[in-house]
C-alpha cells in the first residue's frame, strides 16, 4: 500500500506541475488568433504540449496561409509518443476502449512515471495516475489561459507575440545535454533564420527539422558521446 501512496503522490505530482503550464498555452493559443474554444479543441484532441506549442508559434507567425506548415511542424514532434504507445502497450493490457484511452494519454509524462516503477502493476498505476491527471488538469488550465487571453486583448502589447518562441524553448532547452543535440540545435536555428525571409512561415521550421532527421538517424556527432568516461571505466574496474 505504501508504494501505491507513493505512486499515486508521484503521478499527481507531475500532473499538477504539467498542468500549470496548461495556462500558458491557452493564453498563447488565443494570442495567436485562435478562439476560446478551438483553442480548447486543440488541447483535447491533440493533448501534446510541445506539439501545441508548435502549432501555435507556426500559425500565429502566418495565419490560416500557415495552416499546412503548422500541422506538419506539430505531426513532426508528435511521431515520438508512437514509440511511447509501442513500450507501453504490454503495460496497458488488452482491450479496445482500454488502449484507445491510453493512446490518447501517452505522453512524455505518463511513460515517464511509467517505465520508473518497479513492477507491472505500480507501473500501469502510474501511467493512468499521470495520464489521467494531466488530461484533465491541462484541459482545465488550458480553458482558464484562453480566457485570461482573450482578457487581455492585443497580444502585442505585453509581449505574447514572442512568447509562444520562448516557451518552446523553454521545452527544448533541458534536452541540450549533449555535443549532438547542441549542434543539431544551432543548425537548425541558423538554417530556420536564413530562410524565414524568403520562404512563407512554418516551411523554414520544417526544413531545419530535415537537419535533425538527418544527423540523428546516421548519429554523426553522438558516438563520443556514448563512450564511457575514464572515471566511469575504473569504477566499474
Amino acid at each position: 500500500m505504501s508504494q501505491r501512496r507513493e505512486v499515486w503522490r508521484e503521478g499527481l505530482g507531475v500532473a499538477i506541475a504539467t498542468s500549470a503550464y496548461g495556462i500558458s498555452f491557452g493564453a498563447l493559443a488565443v494570442a495567436s488568433g485562435l478562439d476560446i474554444w478551438q483553442t480548447c479543441v486543440l488541447s483535447l484532441l491533440m493533448f501534446t504540449g510541445g506539439s501545441q506549442f508548435a502549432f501555435i508559434g507556426v500559425f500565429g507567425a502566418g495565419g490560416i496561409g500557415a495552416l499546412p506548415s503548422a500541422i506538419a511542424s506539430a505531426a513532426l514532434l508528435g511521431v515520438r509518443n508512437l514509440a511511447y504507445g509501442m513500450r507501453m502497450s504490454p503495460i496497458v493490457g488488452g482491450g479496445f476502449w482500454r488502449r484507445t484511452a491510453a493512446a490518447q494519454i501517452t505522453i512524455d509524462e505518463s511513460t515517464a512515471v511509467a517505465i520508473s516503477q518497479g513492477s507491472p502493476s505500480l507501473s500501469r498505476l502510474g501511467f493512468w495516475v499521470t495520464g489521467l491527471g494531466v488530461f484533465i488538469g491541462w484541459n482545465i488550465t488550458t480553458l482558464v489561459g484562453a480566457m485570461l487571453g482573450d482578457v487581455l486583448g492585443d497580444p502585442k502589447s505585453w509581449g505574447l507575440d514572442a512568447a509562444a518562441a520562448a516557451a518552446f524553448l523553454a521545452l527544448l532547452w533541458p534536452r541540450l545535454k549533449q555535443r549532438q543535440a547542441i549542434a543539431v540545435g544551432v543548425a537548425a536555428a541558423v538554417i530556420a533564420a536564413s530562410l524565414t525571409p524568403v520562404m512563407m512561415p512554418g516551411l523554414p521550421v520544417l526544413v531545419a527539422a530535415v537537419v535533425a532527421i538527418v544527423v540523428g538517424w546516421f548519429n554523426w556527432l553522438g558516438r563520443d558521446d556514448t563512450r564511457p568516461s575514464a572515471a566511469a571505466t575504473e569504477a566499474r574496474a
